[in-house]
């Protein structure tokens, strides 16, 4: 095969809600090998399945993809010289490309009814038998001109030769055999005049140019029928590479009833963009000088896809929440700030002077951008619990007491007054987060009274008082 230009993709069906985590995965990956070899990345819109398609899904997907700068150079969105990117604007030539296997007796007219294909399956399950299809109408149906001419409905299905021993190399897996006898007719081209995936990615693929089909192990078992229809039409094969799946901490596949799948889920919990590019860089592989913390470049310039261990990685929250913690605490105050006003409208309500001094603060107890509202409810005069029993109350008292004769407002002189109370009531500190916070805990208590102010402070403790 001639040398080509690099040319990767993912071609995503906007079925769902938003793209899913282990999608933004395989996208991270795609756009990766693309960067490193000098090539293009591209984003096709796989959306022929009708029924469950979403409205407004495609323009969701593409703005997630953006918020995690993944970045395409053709798509349905800026185009490319590879033609439409949606598989609905492009059926004229899926369905000519039908045609040419018909001929070629590799696919075959269909026109069974959905009750006989029901019935055929129910039958092979009590019989313990493999549920495919058994070839009636290649075998038996004579008169396919006649029924398409009186517009009986039909499929088009590809036509598999028995015992055949289809292989092929996986850059992830080495060689993988699949023998014919375990591949269904596979129905290419549906009643309705759409394609199937089967058909659609294998032209697509083809006349984009894509070199790497790079997606999850899920499709492992129909790459073989993919290799089939290349060799049909004549076409040289791409390089195949399949990725593990994602995993619960408990090996289980990755699912939205264990776990938040949808990457803008993520983005609105406040983890950084580049924090879970990081992370899902490292679900399969490793840095060659075991980093766990690196940029993308980085990541593009050394990843190998050969790298990939092909057992399925842990997506661990835990993990995740860790890693975006070491990214907000080595942010400049600077950086950190505008990060948490764009998030968070509410932090331009707050004094610049008082947003600046939190920064210290913060950067020691987030984990998330959304932690900002849990932990400075205080300025916002937002509390938690507000529930106050007696030995609390008289705790707020005595607090009014002596931080009102406080003449230098000092975190130093704050503290040494909040542990004689504790010290004095055999009270731990979050007692006293809960009397100023209405939480159990926060930021450095001490650091947060004095940014807050000694007039607010006191006014606070009232509020417990019910003054």
């Amino acid at each position: 095969m001639p040398l080509r230009s690099v040319r990767t993709r993912i071609a995503p069906s906007p079925t769902g809600e938003d793209i899913h985590i282990g999608t933004l995965q395989t996208a991270l990956i795609n756009m990766a090998v693309a960067r490193k070899n000098k090539g293009k990345f591209i984003i096709r819109i796989e959306d022929t399945d009708r029924v469950r398609l979403v409205e407004g899904a495609e323009k969701k997907y593409l703005q997630t993809l953006k918020s995690y700068n993944i970045t395409h150079d053709e798509g349905p969105d800026i185009g490319g010289k590879y033609g439409l990117y949606r598989q609905s604007e492009r059926l004229e030539l899926y369905k000519k490309h039908a045609l040419e296997l018909i001929k070629k007796r590799v696919a075959y007219y269909c026109f069974c009814s959905m009750e006989r294909l029901v019935e055929l399956r129910e039958k092979q399950i009590k019989e313990k038998m493999h549920t495919r299809y058994d070839k009636h109408c290649l075998l038996h149906v004579k008169d396919v001109e006649e029924r398409i001419n009186r517009n009986e409905s039909y499929v088009i299905r590809l036509n598999v030769v028995p015992d055949k021993k289809i292989v092929f190399d996986d850059l992830i897996r080495g060689q993988i055999t699949i023998a014919s006898n375990e591949i269904d007719d596979q129905v290419l081209l549906k009643s309705d005049g759409f394609p199937t995936y089967h058909l659609a990615v294998v032209v697509d693929d083809h006349y984009m140019e894509i070199t790497h089909i790079i997606r999850g192990e899920e499709w492992i078992s129909s790459t073989p029928k993919h290799i089939l229809l290349y060799e049909a039409f004549g076409w040289d094969l791409p390089l195949f590479a399949h990725t593990p799946l994602l995993r619960n901490p408990d090996k289980s596949k990755l699912s939205k009833r264990k776990n938040p799948v949808w990457a803008s889920w993520y983005i609105k919990e406040g983890f950084l963009p580049e924090v879970m590019l990081n992370f899902l860089a490292l679900l399969g592989w490793s840095h060659p000088e075991e980093k766990e913390i690196f940029p993308l470049d980085e990541f593009i310039d050394l990843f190998k896809l050969e790298e990939i261990k092909p057992v399925g990685p842990i997506f661990d929250l835990v993990k995740l929440k860790w890693m975006n913690q070491q990214y907000i605490q080595n942010k400049s105050d600077e950086d950190l700030k505008k990060l948490i006003i764009d998030f968070s409208p509410d932090a331009k309500n707050i004094p610049d002077q008082t947003l600046s001094k939190l920064m210290p603060l913060l950067k020691s107890r987030m984990e998330t951008l959304v932690d900002f509202a849990k932990l400075t409810g205080i300025f916002f005069d937002k509390f938690g619990e507000q529930s106050f029993n007696q030995e609390e109350k008289d705790i707020a008292s005595s607090l009014v007491n002596d931080l009102s004769k406080i003449k230098d407002w000092k975190n130093d002189t704050i503290f040494n007054i909040i542990k004689a109370s504790m010290v004095l009531n055999k009270l731990k500190m979050p007692v006293f987060y809960k009397i100023f916070t209405g939480e159990t805990r926060g930021l450095p208590l001490p650091e947060t009274l004095e940014i807050l102010g000694q007039e607010k402070s006191i006014k606070r403790l009232k509020e417990v008082l019910g003054k």
